[in-house]
């Protein structure tokens, strides 16, 4: 019997995959434990119809993502922070420091999707690199000036 898997069943298939099973194995377990449906013209098109939509929604993110980019792009930020002799840092700019200048720049980044090697402990211009989307990855300037 053909089925659509309609979640991950181990050793068998993903999500989305038509496989050929025992007629028994479909209906006593994949079928009742709602893991499967029959693989019918139906179904098929409306997992067709659900892919598609699926695709268009990730294709949309993916845009709106690489517009955001763009945005960050062409903007240079500017922290002040207290410094010492030398311009060394009293502390050091983080990733949350970089993540609430971008808001107050109208732009919600997760500090987390913000990539520092290392904490910023000196004045002077820094490239940070941050990452939008799995996909996109777009790099801010930074400079820290003295308070």
């Amino acid at each position: 019997m053909k089925v659509i898997l309609k979640d991950e069943v181990k050793n068998m298939g993903d999500m989305g995959q038509i496989i050929e099973v025992a007629d028994g194995y479909a209906r006593n377990y994949l079928v009742p434990r709602g893991l499967a449906v029959e693989a019918n013209t139906k179904n098929i098109k409306s997992l067709e119809h659900q892919k598609r939509v699926i695709q268009e929604k990730v294709k949309k993110i993916r845009n709106e993502a690489q517009e955001l980019s763009n945005k960050i792009t062409t903007i240079s930020l500017v922290i002040k922070a207290k410094a010492g002799e030398e311009g060394k840092l009293f502390g050091s700019v983080t990733t949350m420091d970089i993540a609430e200048s971008l808001k107050n720049e109208g732009m919600e980044i997760d500090k987390k999707k913000i990539s520092l090697d290392e904490p910023i402990k000196r004045l002077g211009s820094y490239t940070v690199n941050i990452k939008v989307h799995p996909e996109v990855t777009t790099q801010v300037n930074l400079q820290v000036i003295e308070e």
